[in-house]
C-alpha cells in the first residue's frame, strides 16, 4: 500500500457559489410549489363542489336579475346604501365569479344577506 500525503488528512470544505446556491434554493422549492399548485387546482374545487368550503358554504344569498340599463354600482348602492360600492362590487363579483364588474340585462346575481 502506499502511504497518502500529509495533505490529504485534512478535510476538504465545499464551497458553493452563488450561482449554484439559486440552483440548489431553486431544485429544492420545486416540490413546494408543485404542492400549491396542485392543491389550488383540487383542493379549493374539490372543496367547493361538495359545498364543504366554509366561507361560502355557512351563508346564505338573495338573488337579483339586473335590468336594462343597470351598473353593478348602481346595484350596490340599491343594496347597501351604507357600505362602500366598490366592496359590494368586489363581493358580488368574486361570489359570483364574474370575469369583469359588467353585467348584462337579464342576468342573475347572488347578493350576500350581509348586506
Amino acid at each position: 500500500m502506499t502511504a497518502l500525503p500529509a495533505t490529504a488528512s485534512h478535510s476538504v470544505r465545499l464551497r458553493i457559489t452563488r450561482r449554484g446556491r439559486v440552483v440548489l434554493a431553486s431544485l429544492a422549492s420545486i416540490p413546494v410549489v408543485a404542492g400549491v399548485i396542485a392543491m389550488a387546482l383540487f383542493g379549493a374545487n374539490s372543496a367547493v363542489a361538495d359545498g364543504t368550503a366554509s366561507s361560502s358554504a355557512s351563508q346564505t344569498f338573495d338573488y337579483v336579475t339586473v335590468q336594462a340599463g343597470e351598473t353593478l354600482w348602481g346595484l350596490a348602492e340599491e343594496i347597501a346604501p351604507s357600505a362602500d360600492p366598490r366592496d359590494v362590487i368586489a363581493d358580488i363579483v368574486s361570489l359570483n365569479q364574474l370575469p369583469s364588474a359588467e353585467v348584462q340585462p337579464g342576468q342573475r346575481l347572488a347578493v350576500p344577506n350581509e348586506y
